[in-house]
């Protein structure tokens, strides 16, 4: 089985050279076999990857534990859903995984589009399988996960593996990883298309129309991975934070921050034929992010809960960076003159303006976040002493962009096109501003003295305003001509326009997530060592040590705190929070116990006992509106799902198209 895995690998790597190879001579020599060849190994490279995957995938299931990998990462009592997501929990499974994705990605870009682009597929193919052969090298001969055990010549296996980081034993990181790397690879396509529209002097911004809604999509699973993974982080680590500036974490963030800001200057493109250079330059450093963030986690050199251990790929990663980066650098200044604007800014208030205000901020963030992240190892590189960027760094420089980004985001609907009057600002501002100030103006009566939080609630209301009125404004008139319901008239109103009604649903999803965040303010904890029958206090909550208990089963050992949770006299219910210790990789966990509501969470942590081993120490926490970051991650994906939906003035105006008929009562393209 791990020859044939082995073998697959192999032959995937030569069939991405010829894929490479074919699609480039076949264009320059104007011989389509070539290029229809290099497309077809496209789908025998799928082929192999697959093959190869499932072999893995079955040593995983089976516990074949000859293979170092499955020694490593399984062992025979761990759960079969934990087996099969040790596919992607190390190094080497992670890797081909990744190169999985890519094969499948790219084998689904050429049976799309085998009928249309043929002036830069070839391209856009090549493009794609650059990336696909570096992947393939490292997983072919640096970091091969079908490499077996042996003592000399002789194949040897072991009793039984080490398991499964504990860490990742939970539901989330069985989705959290697949979510993230779907996002990471998924940014190849568009950047494989911008590339190919360089390189072949494309007319018009084909490559965006091809790639907006596979950029949308891609960095839907990149927004899932991030918040799958904070997830994680609140209910697994035990310190009740679901976000930590750690630099897996930051690397992860990255390529999202300039998708998002591609996914709003496009629009300026595709409305207003400016901002090109920007799109491309955007692009790109999407693509090298998610390369990089790549490397980050693999290279070993940033220590994280969250990354592999040390490797000696990291060099490979910064010799595929430095020629991608140089390669793409040259083919853009090369092509500055294709790239030129049709049009200029013609007002500092207008939607452009708010548009390019905000990809500035979100490039500003970028920039900070990957200052941060580098700055340790830069320093030690420099002086040879590392010297650490923690948490207050990275909230001093980003809580005031994010207030920023999140005022523009309210901004945004209330400005016009190209310009806009005093008057009409006037109109549009007004009531949401008296909004968002009166807001900020009862907390602090009420003793809300910090002053980000009450920034971020006077926003979050003025900003739910302006979205609010949009709606209502478009539903009010639809019920005037239709006379529907309120939520009939919503729904077809957002119908009409998905891509602008959606962005608002995404919009909002962003700001329920302010509130959540804006409630870490509020935090507090305690700590206590207690015993059965012992209370410990934390704000208006009472808690009393009922019961520790502890067991065992096949895959740990457990102990377990029984917590009587009371609020000013009554009952609320009883947490269990326990302790883990994994035989097999001698680690251990938390498991917390969480109450929650949508005002605050009760966080429960055992954190161990006592030295004399007679008390449990408890960790009690009190996160005020954590909940709602969850419930915004919700709105926001609901938002990207509507956006993806084909709006129905687009869908009319092509049916008209095709019949080749005139309706002057049909809507012309938005």
């Amino acid at each position: 089985m791990e020859n044939l895995g082995s073998l697959a690998i192999l032959l995937a790597f030569c069939f991405s050279i010829y894929a490479i190879a074919g699609s480039i001579v076949g264009k320059l020599k104007s011989k389509p076999f070539l290029v229809i060849s290099a497309e077809r190994a496209v789908y025998v490279i799928w082929f192999l990857l697959t093959f190869a995957s499932a072999c893995l995938v079955y040593a995983l299931m089976t516990g074949d534990f000859r293979l170092a990998y499955v020694a490593s990462h399984t062992n025979r009592d761990m759960p079969l859903a934990y087996k099969f997501a040790a596919w992607w929990g190390g190094q080497e499974g992670s890797l081909l995984f990744w190169a999985w994705i890519l094969s499948t990605y790219s084998a689904v870009v050429i049976y799309t589009n085998r009928t249309r682009f043929r002036d830069m597929m070839p391209y856009v193919t090549a493009t794609l399988m650059v990336t696909q052969c570096f992947f393939l090298l490292l997983i072919s001969s640096i970091a091969m996960p079908f490499k077996v055990l042996a003592v000399g010549r002789e194949v040897i296996g072991v009793p039984d593996g080490n398991g499964l980081n504990p860490l990742l034993q939970y539901w989330a990181m069985a989705i959290h990883p697949p979510m993230l790397y779907l996002g990471y690879v998924g940014f190849i396509v568009p950047f494989a298309f911008a590339m190919g529209s360089l390189i072949t002097r494309q007319p018009g911004d084909a490559w965006i129309h091809t790639t907006r809604r596979w950029t949308l999509i891609t960095w839907g699973f990149q927004s899932a991975g991030i918040l799958l993974g904070a997830g994680w982080a609140y209910a697994v680590l035990g310190w009740g934070g679901y976000w930590a500036w750690d630099p897996v974490e930051n690397a992860s963030l990255l390529p999202w921050i300039t998708a998002t800001a591609f996914l709003h200057s496009v629009m300026m493109q595709e409305k207003k034929g400016m901002m090109k250079v920007w799109n491309m330059v955007l692009i790109t450093a999407t693509y090298l992010l998610c390369i990089f963030g790549t490397f980050l986690t693999r290279s070993g050199v940033v220590s994280s809960v969250h990354a592999f251990a040390q490797s000696p790929i990291g060099m490979y990663f910064v010799t595929f960076l430095t020629i991608q980066i140089a390669a793409t650098a040259y083919l853009i200044l090369d092509r500055l003159d294709y790239l030129k604007s049709e049009a200029r800014l013609e007002s500092v208030v207008s939607r452009e303006s708010s548009f390019l205000f905000n990809n500035l901020i979100l490039l500003a963030s970028c920039f900070a976040v990957l200052w941060g992240t580098l700055f340790p190892v830069i320093s030690e590189a420099v002086t040879g002493e590392k010297i650490s960027v923690g948490e207050p760094f990275f909230n001093r420089v980003n809580i005031p962009i994010g207030l920023f980004l999140l005022f523009l985001t309210g901004v945004g609907p209330l400005i016009a096109w190209r310009r806009s009057s005093l008057e009409s600002l006037r109109r549009a501002f007004l009531w949401p501003l008296i909004a968002g100030f009166a807001t900020a103006a009862i907390l602090l009566a009420a003793g809300v003295h910090h002053f980000y939080a009450l920034m971020s609630f006077g926003l979050s209301v003025f900003v739910t305003w302006t979205i609010g009125s949009e709606f209502l404004k478009g539903s009010q008139a639809i019920r005037a001509k239709t006379r529907r319901n309120w939520l009939a008239a919503m729904v077809e109103l957002t119908h009409r326009n998905t891509r602008r009604y959606g962005g608002y649903i995404v919009h909002m999803g962003i700001v329920l997530m302010f509130i959540g965040f804006t409630g870490a303010a509020f935090n507090h904890d305690t700590t206590a060592e207690v015993k059965v029958g012992d209370e410990m206090r934390l704000g208006h909550y009472q808690m009393k040590i009922s019961e520790v208990s502890e067991g065992r089963t096949s895959n740990y050992e457990w102990h377990r705190a029984s917590v009587e949770v009371y609020r000013d006299g009554s009952h609320l219910g009883t947490l269990h929070p326990e302790r883990r210790f994994f035989m097999s990789s001698q680690q251990g966990t938390s498991e917390v116990s969480i109450r929650r509501r949508l005002n605050e969470d009760l966080y429960l942590n055992f954190a161990g006992m006592s030295q004399d081993n007679q008390r449990a120490v408890i960790q009690a926490y009190v996160f005020p509106l954590v909940s709602w970051i969850w419930i915004g991650t919700l709105v926001l994906f609901l938002g990207t799902v509507v956006c993806l939906i084909p709006s129905k003035q687009r869908l009319q105006y092509a049916r008209t198209e095709v019949l080749g008929m005139v309706d002057t009562n049909v809507p012309v393209r938005p």
